[in-house]
């Protein structure tokens, strides 16, 4: 890796690339520019959606309060709590980038709406990360991430099904956390996840809207060839998040968490929320599925402390046990998909706006009069 002096430790760690970390990502902005989002009929719905986003919900709620100010030096998991941190505003600022980069391409004029409102989201919850992180004299220099990480080019289908995920597995988690503390009050080990309720609800409407966008374009929801994709995505985002979180217990430990349990909810209404738009998820209920990720998790783990202790002899071994996770991986994506059915479709978070029907801005208009 290049030498960067002049660059914090926190920057430096958050430009590094590797498997489990966040991306920034690229695409074909041509060949989204030309998608027909009016032949299936969902004109009405995107711009439904794009009101949805003008009415910006969360204008004020990203304030932070003089409880953001009190001494965390000994505060539990400090450490983890700030990778926390960086990992989270590394992918909020990625969306951010990559909407913008939308809005710069694309000639509909309501799609670039809603890329600009998704990106002035990201931005947001970036930002306001980024300050919970100065608050704790850690520095992550946002400007030098845009210029200097590297950029992972996806074509437009793989963009589509990875953010989605990305969006409402981020939704699930949050509202997993923010729940737990809920009920628990005395593990809120910092005040940022008392925000988490709302700012959640930008991340669910984002997936709302990727949810469209492939609606509004079937083949990549039908062909068998992009279902095998979508199983693959389902599988790289669910295992992703159970090595990375196995690798951090004492952070969920320190919110009164176990881990496994919570990423197991997590990946649990991840995947009944895929069901709105994906014809098949995976088969999360099925006991073998969660073998293999208990078991690729424990690889990970045993293979990243053989390799910390250097040496041929550990070197080669921590290789066979990472062989090993990618094998796990195999059996857990060849296990029998869930199809979607009707009676098993999720139908939307209850009190969370959903697309009215046709006549929804008459009907609005004749309510405020």
């Amino acid at each position: 890796m290049e030498q960067m002096p002049d660059l914090s430790v926190t920057t430096r760690h958050a430009l590094q690339e590797a498997i489990l970390t966040p991306r920034f990502y690229t695409t074909d902005f041509k060949a989204i520019d030309a998608l027909d989002i009016d032949r299936n009929g969902l004109r009405d719905e995107f711009e439904w959606i794009r009101e949805e986003f003008e009415r910006d919900y969360n204008r004020n709620h990203f304030k932070r309060t003089e409880e953001f100010l009190a001494n965390f030096d000994d505060m539990p998991a400090r450490q983890l709590f700030i990778e926390f941190l960086e990992r989270s505003c590394t992918a909020e600022f990625s969306g951010c980038i990559l909407y913008a980069e939308m809005v710069k391409h694309l000639k509909d004029p309501t799609l670039r709406s809603i890329f600009r409102c998704m990106s002035r989201d990201e931005g947001r919850h970036a930002g306001f990360l980024n300050k919970t992180m100065a608050d704790l004299n850690v520095a992550l220099d946002l400007s030098v991430l845009q210029k200097r990480k590297k950029y992972t080019y996806f074509q437009p289908k793989f963009i589509f099904y990875t953010v989605y995920l990305s969006e409402k597995i981020g939704y699930s988690r949050y509202i997993t956390i923010y729940r737990h503390l809920e009920k628990h009050p005395d593990r809120i080990i910092h005040p940022i996840f008392k925000w988490f309720e709302q700012w959640c609800n930008d991340e669910y409407r984002h997936g709302e809207f990727f949810s469209m966008l492939m609606r509004s374009q079937p083949e990549l929801l039908n062909k068998p060839a992009n279902r095998r994709w979508i199983r693959f995505f389902l599988l790289a985002v669910y295992a992703t998040m159970y090595l990375n979180d196995s690798r951090r217990a004492d952070f969920y430990r320190a919110l009164g968490l176990d881990w496994r349990q919570y990423d197991q909810e997590v990946i649990r209404l991840c995947n009944r929320i895929a069901t709105q738009v994906y014809p098949e998820t995976l088969p999360v209920d099925d006991p073998r599925f969660f073998r293999h990720l208990d078991r690729a998790a424990e690889y990970d783990v045993r293979a990243n402390e053989l390799a910390n202790r250097g040496g041929a002899v550990n070197q080669a071994q921590a290789a066979r046990l990472r062989a090993g996770i990618v094998l796990r991986l195999l059996a857990t994506y060849r296990l029998p998909p869930l199809p979607t059915r009707e009676t098993t479709k999720w139908r939307g978070l209850e009190g969370f706006p959903n697309y009215p029907g046709p006549g929804w801005q008459a009907r609005r208009v004749a309510a405020a009069d």
